[in-house]
């Protein structure tokens, strides 16, 4: 039996960075259309079974309402404590109940969450959130095929997906977090509004990945090296006067001049322990924690990262195979 998982997100994008950069706003009833278009090109490929995350608004609810289906599909039954370790708690649960494959609606902060309860189970990400380098930007239709024939296993899924790097954050030598991105230690003592957006804040930026087409803290790091998902290796920058000063968009519509004092790559494995405190630890764009001048915080590029799917590689399979196309005869 085949089975789904989709962890929709209601809060994502929907943060301060809405106030200060022109980023856009997906309402909860377009991430409710897009559950639904999830749906059914899940039951189209013929997927048995999807369960679907409960949230405060009902995401999930509604998009089954008035929605004819297939297959069977349920909102899944745990409490729901209005924090970000419901989406980790609600994957773990998706993986034992035997998921093939999860399908998030979010940013890259949701799926940082979700990854650090999916273990190898492969994810589709669909962005709906604010600075989108983890989620595809991709129409919820074809993301719900790939989905549906990954998790069937109608595709070879070493062809169709990578294993993603990540950060790994250490306190006084014990694990404490990941990010997928970036990691950013900011000069602010206290969590506060959790969303990164004021560039003079951050002291050092540890990066996943440098795209120069991403938008967000990365970008910073795409304009000295552009660096991809499968480079084995990251990158650390200490920002400040004292080297070359680079504009990238740091938030949609928002262009920063930020000049860099340092920066080098980051070999897999390579703890670097940040030289900045008091300070708080922000994850993929969010404000997570605090960090004391008496703590040892280190942060390592690790290759032990979530499996995404690569949804373009998977359709273009699955028409080679001729997955999708049925054979008929006609006489005359």
């Amino acid at each position: 039996m085949s089975l789904v998982g989709i962890v929709a997100n209601p809060a994502a994008g929907k943060d301060i960075r809405r106030l200060v950069a022109q980023g856009r706003l997906v309402p909860n009833q377009e991430k409710v259309n897009i559950l639904r278009r999830v749906l059914q090109a899940l039951d189209a490929t013929g997927v048995d079974r999807v369960v679907i995350m409960p949230d405060p608004s009902a995401l999930g609810q509604q998009a089954l309402e008035d929605t004819r289906l297939g297959l069977a599909a349920e909102v899944l039954d745990m409490p729901i404590h209005h924090t970000e370790e419901d989406s980790t708690r609600a994957a773990q649960l998706m993986v034992e109940m035997g998921a093939t494959c999860l399908v998030t609606l979010g940013g890259d902060g949701t799926n940082r969450v979700v990854a650090k309860g999916a273990g190898q189970v492969p994810l589709v990400p669909i962005s709906t959130g604010t600075n989108n380098v983890f989620p595809a930007m991709v129409e919820g239709t074809i993301a719900g095929l790939a989905a549906g024939v990954v998790a069937q296993r109608r595709v070879d899924l070493k062809k169709v997906s990578h294993t993603c790097k990540q950060l790994e954050v250490y306190v006084d030598g014990e694990f404490r977090d990941i990010a997928l991105i970036d990691l950013a230690v900011s000069t602010e003592r206290f969590v506060a509004a959790r969303a990164i957006w004021n560039m003079e804040t951050i002291e050092e930026l540890f990066l996943t990945r440098a795209d120069p087409t991403s938008i967000g803290l990365s970008s910073i790091g795409a304009q000295l090296q552009p660096l991809s998902a499968t480079d084995q290796q990251g990158m650390y920058l200490r920002l400040g006067q004292g080297g070359p000063t680079v504009l990238a968009p740091v938030a949609p519509g928002v262009l920063s001049s930020v000049p860099v004092a340092e920066w080098r790559l980051l070999p897999l494995g390579e703890r670097v322990e940040i030289g900045y405190r008091p300070c708080t630890i922000a994850l993929d764009g969010e404000r997570q924690f605090p960090a004391h001048p008496n703590q040892r915080v280190e942060v390592a590029v690790s290759a032990n990262g979530p499996r995404v799917v690569a949804i373009h590689e998977v359709l273009h399979e699955a028409a080679r195979l001729g997955l999708f196309t049925t054979n008929s005869h006609t006489t005359t």
